[in-house]
């Protein structure tokens, strides 16, 4: 007679047990296709990027068509630029937003309307942010009779981050525990500084994990860039002037018949591609010392 407590074993002869390891192994397999484009394309851009890379490139303007050498010293410039700019529009706003979603706004239908705007804009196209700004600020001349500008572009990319900035700190102030707040109160202070002194600080790392990624998600976009900052081969004149950024370098580049222009194309490549996986490794790290 089989004992009692035989059924607790397992038994991997039994029909669900198959089954069940069948499932896992189709799983497995369709991590591993979805996995094996993205380390194709890193792989293949690192490997090109690697071969042409200088130090001399992060001092050197691009050549002209038709000669050799230069750089993509006014690119990477650029990039900085127009990245710091978009972090200066975008950060304030999307962390205000948060703040009024998570602390002021629960149950309210305003509020309701928000998340589902956001949640719009995180899923459209970045052209279209491109085009918004284009018809907004280059094409009134709305920057002091300036068109296209390194603000414009910018502007362009907060459009993007925003959506981003705002989720990740509704959610991070969600996690801060509710008797936090009570004991802020019940000691005599108001609202508005138990958030910025309490609250606030204590959601530190999912809001900087968001912010992070949210850099990450923007700094290599390409179409925005072309309709707002358009492009340059000088070095930055001012932050109202067209200005030169990588991703839009790659495309310029990419396409032109010249061996010295298309070099200079994969060394961006491989510039930006470093630069976005170091920015989420170092969201992920940021994550990580937020569940410690």
């Amino acid at each position: 007679m089989p004992s009692p407590s035989a059924d607790l074993f397992f038994r991997p002869g039994l029909l669900r047990n198959r089954g069940n390891q069948l499932l896992t192994i189709i799983s497995c397999l369709c991590a591993v296709i979805v996995l094996i484009p993205l380390f194709c394309v890193i792989a293949y851009v690192l490997i090109k990027g690697i071969a042409v890379i200088r130090p001399q490139m992060f001092f050197e303007l691009p050549p002209a068509p038709g000669m050799e050498g230069g750089g993509i010293a006014n690119a990477f410039l650029g990039t900085i630029i127009v990245t710091a700019l978009s972090c200066l529009f975008s950060i304030p706003v999307g962390i205000g937003g948060g703040i009024y979603l998570a602390e002021y706004g629960a149950g309210n239908r305003f509020s309701d309307f928000i998340r589902f705007g956001t949640n719009v804009l995180a899923g459209v196209p970045s052209i279209i942010a491109g085009v918004f700004i284009y018809g907004l600020v280059v094409a009134t001349r709305l920057l002091f009779g300036n068109s296209y500008s390194a603000v414009a572009g910018g502007l362009a990319l907060a459009v993007l981050m925003l959506p981003t900035i705002i989720k990740t700190t509704d959610e991070g102030l969600k996690l801060v525990p509710q008797e936090l707040r009570w004991g802020s109160l019940g000691v005599g202070a108001s609202k508005f500084v138990t958030t910025m002194k309490v609250v606030l600080p204590s959601a530190v790392a999912p809001i900087a994990t968001g912010i992070v990624l949210a850099i990450a998600r923007s700094a290599g976009e390409t179409a925005p860039l072309i309709f707002t900052a358009l492009f340059s081969p000088f070095w930055p004149e001012g932050i109202f002037k067209p200005i030169a950024t990588m991703s839009v370098l790659v495309f310029n580049f990419a396409i032109m018949p010249y061996e010295a222009q298309i070099t200079l194309a994969w060394a961006a490549s491989f510039v930006l591609v470093f630069m976005i996986l170091g920015m989420n490794l170092v969201a992920r790290w940021i994550s990580g010392l937020a569940k410690r």
